[in-house]
């Protein structure tokens, strides 16, 4: 055997693997396993196991191949990383040959070695040029159809110990003729066409013994897997057909993937609801996409403030993390979103945020320090500037989707109470006629909410306030006009103002007014402290007859004389409206009609009473000073006119008249002089400063100093005059002045919706910062000619009973049950106003029910008042009270046709005509019912509450424990 060995070491074992016995041995094991070898460069990565199916081989058909001989390395780049192994680097891919590592055999250089091709079908691991041509457009096919599953190598059987076996059972059966020396080694090679090709048997010769067994079918298993490769059509006749066929190997690669992946049936349900579940996914991811870009936009300042920049939407939460304030700023950018930090030259180095909107708006925001100790506020300042004039800075606060109510500003006939009820157009944040004007005679620029936010706003703003104008909100504007705010403080508009927090509503109240300001009890003197006691104790006498010819000494004689008749009732301070003068701006009594007033005063003063004379800032063209204020230029002139020429206006009797201007340092001189004469000349107590309103400024009015607004000029007013003179009261104000000054309420109709109207508006006043005030006249006041309202008493004989005939100097008195039910209201209130006595009606009812209201305010009314009046010059809390400041609860918010004195009484007066009956809230707490002295529990409505014509709804506060005794 050694004689007939082939030259090439590796022909012989490649003849054995396809010998006939070897395809006709079933007893050879079946080949479980291949390996797979990775192919990096030149070294070889750790052998992949690969699970394959056992499959039955089947034979094939012999063909007939032409002889022909090719090297290795005409099928691609040879190279052995090792003794043991044989690369081929081909076109398709990579082809691994292992040999026996105990071959005794070396192989020839893979570089030179050639391989023997024949056409005979026994040589079987030679690779024909046809063959090697059909391999490569099979793997082309595959590699196409197995797109993104391509591997970087083809693994080859390893068949060491099934050759070994194979050939041993071969050559046992013939032992005469022994192995051949080319079968003792198990390693595969390539022919190189030289070797001795006579000992090699055709198959057709041999018994085709298959190469591995087929794999007994198990039982099917349920529920199986679709990538499993259990599939029927998948059998052992479809496994390789040949070890040395590369295609073989590419096809038995492809079968190896699971049947359900290479023809799956087309779902069409599945395909939608793929699809379905995509779009959903994109919703989602969009939509998560812009709540985070949302959320990411909001900015958090100061740990309680947020600010989304994109909508310039600012939200303000209280320690409890609750929504107490929410706004939309600069509602004047419209289409403007981006904002850019401010360059440093604009920052204003106090720590604020600074934020500007494209060349438009400039926002900064602060945090205010505070002392946590002193209270729970919490303020923060918020300031716009606008860059050019077409801008007006715009901030709006919106009350539509929380429960939230809003108090304050100054009371109209289009708001009530709380004022986000009413309904109010952009205006002028300016004083006016309450019956012409948006606004009355009283302002404070200041709102607060009922969850503990408050807006305070600066005096230099330009302020107009819309209330409810298309949404339900309350806007604040900074812009110039050509009246209201026609001096500019700044070049551009601008909008500042604060907001201020804390844990509830009446805390928040409290803390705002007692530190805003210096105590009003500050500088207090003696003599002033009297006088406000006394204005609480005492009545207000008003005399204001409809013509100037119907004051004299005598009619003010005759009137103390009838307060003095009734007996119940003390003197008090007698008001003489602007008649006493000739004409307005004489600053001198009217000889022709008070030729002995200093005797009328002694008797007044004899007689108990104060004696308190009307003075306005206006000078009449009629007046016999008119001349000499124009000369001496002490009026207010025309703006863009000559300064000589006085600017005029209208007030009240007077149809042409000038306005002394503060601002001048001659003025203030010149009317202490007039007014130090009259005190001088008669003894005169007092005086009440009637100062109209902004409307009653000439349109085009300029002083020598510049104002902010024609508000401003009432406050300088004021503020000059109340540490020289005494002043009891002010018709006007924007500012509070300081005690014993009181503020006074507009002037009302003698009818019931006038007297409807009396508890908001002091409650309004109240809350704006002002504790004592003082009201209208019992049954409403009486207006004079010239002034273009209507004379109330006259309105209300409209409405009056048919009984009701009853005049006093030509002048209808009001209805008796209105005047009744007012009296029985202004006995609570801080100061009680009288034009017409209740003995003018000739009614014993009346006048009964006149003493024991009197009665009643002696002993328990104004002992109250006098004790919270401590508590008002402390703290600044108004001495008549909504309900919300006594306690809280949501019910209390909306409730405007009660009030209270202090924390300890409350009163629910009837309102409208024929009414015996109403309905009732009392707070929280124990209460005594002032008509029947029973105990009521509070926090609760009372319905159907009976009030008696002549009885007046009324609940003391009384101790918790009282219920047991």
């Amino acid at each position: 055997m050694a004689n007939n060995a082939p030259n090439n070491p590796f022909e012989g074992v490649a003849k054995g693997l396809n010998s006939p016995e070897l395809k006709s041995n079933k007893t050879i094991p079946f080949v479980d396993e291949c390996v797979e070898l990775d192919q990096v460069k030149n070294e070889t990565t750790r052998p992949k196991t690969l699970d394959i199916r056992k499959h039955e081989m089947e034979d094939e058909k012999p063909q007939t191949l032409k002889e022909d001989k090719i090297h290795a390395k005409d099928l691609g780049a040879v190279h052995t990383p090792n003794s043991d192994t044989i690369v081929v680097n081909t076109p398709e891919g990579t082809l691994y040959i292992t040999l026996d590592p105990e071959s005794k055999s070396s192989p020839t250089s893979p570089n030179t070695q050639s391989t023997d091709v024949s056409e005979s079908p026994s040589t079987s691991k030679a690779f024909g040029a046809q063959e090697s041509n059909d391999m490569i457009i099979m793997e082309k096919e595959v590699e196409q159809r197995r797109a993104g599953l391509r591997r970087n190598s083809i693994s080859m059987p390893t068949l060491q110990n099934l050759e070994s076996e194979v050939l041993k059972q071969h050559y046992l059966g013939n032992p005469e003729d022994g192995i051949p020396e080319h079968h003792q080694s198990s390693a595969s090679g390539f022919s190189d066409g030289n070797g001795d090709d006579s000992n090699v048997m055709s198959d057709d010769d041999r018994v085709k013994t298959p190469l591995r067994s087929p794999r007994r079918k198990g039982a099917r298993r349920l529920g199986r897997s679709e990538f499993s490769m259990d599939d029927d059509d998948y059998s052992p006749s479809n496994s390789v057909t040949s070890v040395n066929s590369l295609a073989s190997l590419l096809k038995e690669k492809l079968q190896s993937i699971p049947q359900k992946m290479r023809k799956k049936p087309t779902d069409y349900k599945l395909r939608a609801f793929v699809a379905l579940m995509f779009l959903a996914v994109v919703f989602f991811v969009s939509f998560a996409y812009v709540l985070y870009h949302q959320q990411v936009l909001t900015k958090a300042y100061f740990d309680t403030v947020q600010f989304n920049e994109p909508k310039r939407l600012i939200r303000i939460y209280n320690k409890d993390e609750v929504e107490i304030l929410r706004a939309s700023l600069g509602v004047s950018l419209e289409g403007v979103k981006k904002s850019y930090p401010c360059l440093p030259e604009h920052r204003l180095g106090d720590g604020s945020e600074c934020l500007q909107w494209a060349r438009a708006l400039r926002l900064y925001l602060k945090s205010l320090p505070h002392d946590p100790g002193l209270d729970n506020t919490t303020c923060y300042s918020v300031h716009w500037k606008a860059l050019h004039s077409d801008i007006a800075p715009t901030d709006c606060f919106d009350w539509s989707d929380t429960k939230v109510h809003w108090y304050g500003g100054g009371q109209s006939l289009n708001l009530t109470w709380p004022v986000n009820t009413g309904l109010i157009d952009f205006t002028p944040f300016i004083t006016g006629d309450i019956q012409k004007s948006q606004w009355s005679n009283v302002l404070t620029r200041y709102f607060i909410n009922s969850k503990g936010a408050a807006l305070i706003i600066d005096d230099e703003t330009p302020l107009h306030v819309a209330i409810n104008n298309g949404r339900k909100e309350i806007c604040l504007k900074a812009k110039y006009d050509d009246f209201a705010f026609v001096n500019k403080v700044t070049e551009f508009p601008e909008l500042r103002y604060n907001i201020c927090t804390s844990k509830d509503m009446k805390s928040l109240h409290s803390s705002i007014h007692s530190h805003r300001r210096a105590p009003l009890w500050d500088g207090l003197k003696p003599k002033d402290m009297q006088t406000l006691e006394s204005l609480i104790s005492e009545p207000v006498w008003q005399i204001a007859p409809r013509f100037k010819h119907e004051l004299n000494a005598e009619t003010i004689s005759k009137y103390t004389e009838d307060v003095i008749n009734l007996g119940f009732l003390k003197q008090g301070h007698v008001l003489i409206n602007e008649f006493w003068q000739n004409e307005i701006g004489d600053f001198t009594v009217d000889k022709s009609r008070f030729d002995t007033l200093n005797v009328t005063v002694d008797k007044l003063h004899r007689r108990g009473f104060k004696v308190t004379f009307t003075v306005q800032p206006f000078v009449s063209t009629e007046s016999k000073n008119f001349a000499e204020t124009v000369q001496k230029r002490l009026l207010v002139n025309e703006r863009n006119g000559d300064r000589r020429i006085p600017a005029l206006t209208r007030f009240k009797s007077s149809p042409s008249a000038g306005v002394i201007d503060i601002t001048n340092n001659r003025s203030v001189p010149w009317i202490l002089d007039k007014l130090q004469a009259v005190i001088d000349e008669y003894f005169i107590d007092s005086f009440y400063f009637d100062l109209g309103t902004a409307y009653d400024m000439p349109h085009y009015y300029q002083c020598e100093k510049q104002l902010i607004n024609p508000d401003h000029y009432k406050t300088i007013f004021t503020k000059t005059f109340e540490k020289s003179l005494d002043i009891i009261g002010v018709s006007s104000a924007v500012s509070l002045p300081r005690p014993p000054i009181f503020v006074s309420l507009p002037p009302f109709e003698s009818t019931w919706q006038a007297l409807r109207q009396v508890i908001p508006t002091m409650l309004t006043y109240g809350v704006n910062g002002y504790p004592f005030i003082m009201p209208g006249a019992v049954g409403g006041d009486i207006y004079w000619p010239g002034s273009e309202q209507f004379l109330p008493s006259s309105k209300g004989l409209m409405e009056s009973n048919a009984a009701n005939s009853t005049q006093e100097n030509g002048i209808d008195l009001p209805e008796r049950e209105l005047y009744m039910r007012w009296l029985q209201m202004a006995t609570f209130l801080p100061v009680m106003k009288f034009t017409h006595l209740p003995s003018k009606y000739n009614d014993e009812r009346v006048l009964e029910m006149a003493k024991n209201l009197t009665l009643l305010r002696q002993k328990l009314i104004t002992p109250l008042l006098l004790k919270y009046k401590r508590e008002a010059l402390e703290e600044g809390l108004p001495l008549v009270r909504p309900l919300w400041l006594v306690t809280g609860g949501d019910s209390a918010l909306s409730v405007r046709d009660e009030f209270a004195i202090g924390d300890e009484l409350v009163v629910a007066p009837v309102l409208r005509p024929g009414e015996t009956s109403r309905e009732v809230y009392l707070p929280a707490g124990l209460w005594q019912d002032g008509i029947d002295g029973s105990l009521r529990k509070g926090s609760r409505w009372m319905h159907d509450y009976r009030v008696p014509v002549d009885r007046v709804a009324y609940f003391i506060r009384k101790p918790d424990d009282m219920r047991f005794k």
